[in-house]
């Protein structure tokens, strides 16, 4: 896995504390079904504008996984944040857009309910909408099932199950695997987080 556009899934979430565990879980699972995870946090440079850099991850992703789940009114300023349909906005425009390449991106829609986009933005009826109810192991199986369709039944890939296994054992050792970089879990990078879950990934391969 080195990030090359067919193996490049770019997630488009939340990054505050409150939705983690969420997006640990879809860091791991896209990693575990082979594929490498690609977000906006993943280059801290002060001289990119963070929307070319954007535009420049998605134009570098085959897969996308956007979660439209935060678009509730803020308890500070009584706002709705746009972040994540606004770039899911973009990837679709790449998609329709862009030349041979990017026609062939493909998208996961993740929500808390399955139809509660129907409120807010209907247009994007039609597309792989799933919902995680705010649980992990679905957000897991969702992109699992995304994963293993766009490849077609060709490569064989963990079930959902062995990867939410896997993503506990994971989790159980990952203070122990912080541990020996003297870093605590909750002040990994995205970078160090997605660095580790690959070696973890490679040292417990699935039995054939």
């Amino acid at each position: 896995m080195n990030g090359e556009y067919d193996e490049s899934v770019f997630i488009n979430c939340p990054f505050d504390s409150r939705y983690r565990p969420i997006f640990h879980s879809l860091v791991f699972a896209v990693q575990d079904c082979g594929f490498f995870a690609r977000t906006a946090l993943e280059a801290e440079d002060g001289g990119e504008e963070r929307i070319r850099k954007i535009k420049r991850i998605i134009r570098e992703c085959r897969y996308g996984i956007h979660d439209i789940s935060r678009v509730t009114l803020d308890s500070h300023n009584r706002l709705p944040r746009f972040n994540m349909p606004f770039e899911f906005g973009l990837f679709m425009g790449a998609q329709e857009y862009g030349d041979r390449r990017q026609h062939s991106k493909r998208s996961l829609v993740l929500d808390r309910e399955r139809y509660r986009y129907q409120k807010f933005c209907s247009d994007i009826a039609g597309q792989d909408i799933r919902a995680h109810d705010d649980n992990p192991s679905q957000a897991i199986a969702a992109v699992r099932a995304m994963l293993a369709t766009a490849l077609g039944g060709g490569v064989r890939i963990p079930g959902p199950s062995t990867i939410c296994e896997r993503y506990a054992r994971f989790k159980a050792e990952l203070p122990a695997l912080c541990g020996t970089l003297h870093v605590k879990p909750a002040e990994l990078q995205f970078v160090e987080m997605r660095s580790i879950i690959i070696n973890w990934v490679e040292e417990n391969t699935v039995a054939a």
